[in-house]
C-alpha cells in the first residue's frame, strides 16, 4: 500500500471515531443534561467522560448481542 493510501485509510478512521465521538456527545445532551451541566460549569469532565464511556461500552455491546443472535 502506498502512502497515500494509508493516509486516507488513517484520515478516514480518524473522521469515523470523531463523528461517533460527537455523535455520542450529543446523545447525552439530551439524555443527560444534569451530568453535561454540571461538567461544564465545574469544570470536571470526569462525569462526562465516564457516562460517555458508558454510552460507547453499551452501544458496542448491544451490536454485539445483535450481531450475535
Amino acid at each position: 500500500m502506498s502512502l497515500a493510501r494509508w493516509s486516507m485509510s488513517l484520515v478516514g478512521i480518524a473522521g469515523l471515531l470523531a463523528a461517533v465521538l460527537a455523535a455520542a456527545t450529543i446523545w447525552l445532551l439530551f439524555t443527560e443534561p444534569v451530568t453535561v451541566a454540571d461538567a461544564v460549569t465545574e469544570g470536571d469532565v470526569t462525569p462526562l467522560v465516564r457516562e460517555l464511556a458508558g454510552l460507547l461500552y453499551e452501544a458496542v455491546w448491544n451490536l454485539l448481542r445483535y450481531l450475535h443472535v
